[in-house]
């Protein structure tokens, strides 16, 4: 099959199925929320706290899903929120602010667990983990009001919200006499989904041991190329999958064995990664479906970014890829736009109209795993010429969809190269960097 087949391969006429991707953003909030921002910091600072924690939660709401709740009392306000798999409740009045979540349920007291939450508690700020007298793990935040502003409240209910999340699935799949709690939060996916991704991740992963083991070229005179083989692959199944518990952490843990800043060299780095990689690859599928469902959030991880920022990363890493597209070492000169783009996803919130274009470049360049999900992609021709309308179109909804906050986005066509998968995937990152992203006045 030719790359132009492959790239846009025929569809039906049906809808995309609404799958979401991508690690939650809350870096993209509405005027309406801005607003709410402003006046909670001005509410606090003329000495009236609790209408300051009305806008405070407005600020909170994310209008496109039902992220938190709330019950107005006049002396105390009641609140909840979601976090992936967790939630966390409070309470809030003019003497103090108490939040709390509940993470897990010890059967016993186990000192391996308890250990492990006293050591995370050095490295908070805010919060604390603590044991209930019901035996709940659960993680707390609490303030008095007058030293409570919005600020701090943000702060706190982010590291708190963020570290119930993660510590969740984490504890209990190493520790077995721990039981979940709040179960039900979590909005369950079709099956056939499931196994589209745990397909997906395994092919991925055995596809980039098939290059590794073919050796052209040579890992240990070219780790460098390898390097952004394997890193992209991680940055690709966190945005494609959406992963939770014990995948998430192994995502993140060959981010953090490369980029450590320790004496092992590159070629040491990359046997570690792959042993990462591997423990993936021994789990069985029911580990990876129990894994898999949908959640809401309230925070993101990510910090926003500039386009000074994502311009800077692809005028940085993109020379990379041109030994190896001139040696025609494909799927390592492939690998470097793709890790661009991942890890601009991973790490950062990049500005909505470079999200979407980024979003595209996935739909583009993995089109078996999103048409096996049942989403469209543009069509080719029946000479094999490349349907440029298509592409044209979904640009056009970019550009529509921003045009309000971002009037000079026009991503440029013209500049494409569709003569190679790995051509036109530079082309069209050299496209995003040259994008206008002029706010409106």
């Amino acid at each position: 099959m030719s790359f132009l087949q492959r790239l846009f391969g025929t569809t039906g006429a049906t809808a995309d199925p609404a799958i979401p991707f991508g690690r939650y953003s809350d870096a993209y909030k509405s005027q309406e929320q801005i607003n709410a921002w402003d006046k909670a910091i001005e509410l606090f600072e003329q000495g009236r706290p609790m209408q300051a924690y009305r806008s405070f939660l407005i600020y909170l709401k994310d209008e496109h899903i039902e992220n938190i709740r709330w019950d107005d009392k006049g002396t105390a306000i009641h609140f909840e929120f979601q976090q992936g798999s967790r939630m966390i409740t409070g309470t809030a009045n003019s003497e103090k602010v108490i939040v709390e979540s509940k993470i897990a349920k010890a059967e016993d007291l186990n000192v391996g667990f308890l250990r492990r939450l006293m050591e995370h508690n050095f490295t908070l700020k805010f919060c604390r983990f603590s044991l209930a007298p019901d035996n709940c793990l659960c993680v707390v935040f609490d303030s008095s009001t007058v030293d409570g502003s919005p600020l701090k409240l943000l702060h706190a209910f982010r590291e708190l919200a963020i570290s119930a999340d993660k510590q969740d699935d984490l504890l209990l799949d190493e520790f077995k006499s721990l039981q979940a709690v709040q179960s039900d939060l979590n909005s369950e996916i079709p099956q056939e989904e499931k196994e589209v991704k745990y397909r997906y991740i395994v092919d991925s992963i055995q596809e980039v041991y098939r290059e590794w083991e073919a050796g052209k070229p040579d890992p240990n005179q070219f780790p460098g190329g390898y390097a952004y083989l394997w890193l992209s692959l991680a940055f690709r199944l966190d945005y494609l999958i959406r992963p939770e518990g014990f995948m998430m952490d192994v995502l993140e843990r060959i981010h953090g064995i490369y980029f450590a800043k320790d004496e092992r060299n590159v070629q040491l780095k990359l046997q570690a990664i792959q042993k990462e990689y591997q423990k993936l690859l021994d789990r069985s599928a029911e580990d990876f479906y129990k894994e898999m469902y949908r959640t809401r959030s309230t925070f993101g991880i990510n910090p926003p970014v500039t386009m000074d920022r994502i311009k800077s990363l692809i005028e940085g890493e993109l020379p990379n890829m041109d030994w190896h597209l001139n040696q025609n070492h494909k799927a390592l000169a492939l690998a470097v736009p793709k890790y661009i783009v991942g890890y601009a996803l991973f790490h950062f919130a990049p500005p909505k109209p470079v999200r979407d274009l980024f979003h595209l470049f996935f739909k583009l360049t993995e089109t078996g795993f999103f048409r096996d999900l049942g989403f469209q992609v543009p069509e080719v021709e029946a000479d094999g010429s490349i349907d440029k309308r298509a592409l044209n179109k979904a640009f056009k909804a970019i550009v529509a969809a921003n045009k309000a906050e971002y009037p000079k986005c026009k991503p440029d066509a013209s500049k494409l190269n569709y003569s190679g998968e790995a051509p036109f995937a530079k082309s069209y990152l050299e496209m995003i960097k040259d994008l206008d992203l002029t706010k409106a006045e």
